[in-house]
């Protein structure tokens, strides 16, 4: 089974002494970021940006008494893209750049894209199909040789199914 969508979601986060500071950092970033992602080919149709939320920035600090406390260091700005496409591997190619990206001292952050499968209730159902199939040849083995008959199912429970990068384990 192939995925025939991803999923990418990437972070950029930017520190400053004030709110505005640390927006304006953030809004210096995006166009950068938008432009890798763009060079990895990926239309702007494709992303999704979150709002640019700021807060606060504590650091813990020791006290005169060694006791830690939280101190406000400044201002945190923070904006999230999610990319989606059906091109598995262009946003494999991209997952893999990006850490170019963050070695040439761009605050972004990231995880691996989450790949998809469109008609996963369909392939759900055959799966569920063959493993009855299985499983009833397998309790007839048993019983063949245990000298009993299998009876009527009691009961079944579905395990978590997953999808990963092709060599992923």
């Amino acid at each position: 089974m192939k995925a025939d969508r991803a999923e990418w979601t990437l972070h950029l986060q930017a520190q400053g002494s004030s709110i505005a500071e640390a927006l304006a950092k953030l809004r210096r970033e995006k166009p950068l970021l938008d432009k890798f992602l763009a060079d990895a080919g990926f239309e702007k149709g494709a992303l999704a940006d979150s709002n640019e939320p700021a807060e606060p920035n504590y650091e813990e600090v020791e006290g005169r008494n060694g006791n830690m406390r939280s101190v406000q260091v400044g201002h945190i700005a923070r904006q999230s893209i999610v990319v989606n496409t059906t091109d598995i591997a262009r946003i494999a190619a991209a997952s893999k750049a990006i850490v170019q990206f963050e070695a040439d001292g761009h605050p972004v952050k990231y995880g691996a894209p989450q790949f998809l499968v469109s008609n996963l209730e369909d392939v759900k159902m055959s799966l569920i199909g063959a493993a009855m199939q299985n499983s009833r040849a397998r309790a007839e083995e048993f019983a063949k040789n245990g000298g009993v008959e299998v009876g009527a199912m009691r009961s079944a429970s579905q395990g978590a199914f997953y999808i990963l990068a092709a060599g992923a384990n």
